[in-house]
C-alpha cells in the first residue's frame, strides 16, 4: 500500500503536505475541512483553510484554492478553478474549466455553465437553467 500523502514545495519555497482523501482520492492540504461524505476526485487541490461540506463533489482537476467555501451537495465540474475566498452554496453546479474568481459568491441552487468565467468578488444567482437573476 502506498503512502497517503504528497509533499508539494509552493513558489515560496515551502513545503505544503497535502493528505489523500478517502473519497476519490483528491488531495487536501493541512489546514482544510473536507467532509468524509464529500467526493475529491483523483488530480483535486484543495488548499489550505479551504471548507468542503457533506455530499460535495469535487471533479478531477479542480484547484480549490485558500479560504474557499464549498456548500453541501454543490458540484464542481472538472478543471475548474474556485478562488481565494469564495464561496459556492448549497447544491450549486459549476461547469467544466469554469472559474470563479477570489472572493465572488455562487448563490445556493445556482447553475454556472462550462467555460463561464465569474470575477474577483461578483455575486452571481441563477435560475435551474442558468439563467442570471436580477441582483
Amino acid at each position: 500500500m502506498g503512502k497517503n500523502y504528497v509533499d508539494i514545495e509552493d513558489d515560496q519555497g515551502r513545503t505544503l503536505r497535502y493528505r489523500k482523501h478517502v473519497n476519490g482520492r483528491g488531495l487536501i492540504a493541512n489546514g482544510a475541512k473536507v467532509h468524509a461524505s464529500a467526493l475529491v476526485e483523483a488530480g483535486a487541490y484543495i488548499e489550505p483553510g479551504a471548507q468542503i461540506a457533506a455530499g460535495a463533489h469535487i471533479g478531477r482537476g479542480v484547484w480549490v484554492e485558500p479560504d474557499a467555501v464549498i456548500g453541501q451537495n454543490a458540484e464542481i465540474a472538472p478543471h475548474a478553478h474556485i478562488g481565494s475566498g469564495a464561496a459556492i452554496g448549497s447544491g450549486a453546479k459549476i461547469g467544466v474549466r469554469a472559474v470563479v474568481g477570489a472572493g465572488a459568491r455562487v448563490a445556493g441552487g445556482s447553475l454556472i455553465g462550462d467555460d463561464s468565467q465569474i470575477a474577483d468578488g461578483e455575486k452571481v444567482a441563477t435560475d435551474q437553467r442558468g439563467l442570471r437573476l436580477a441582483a
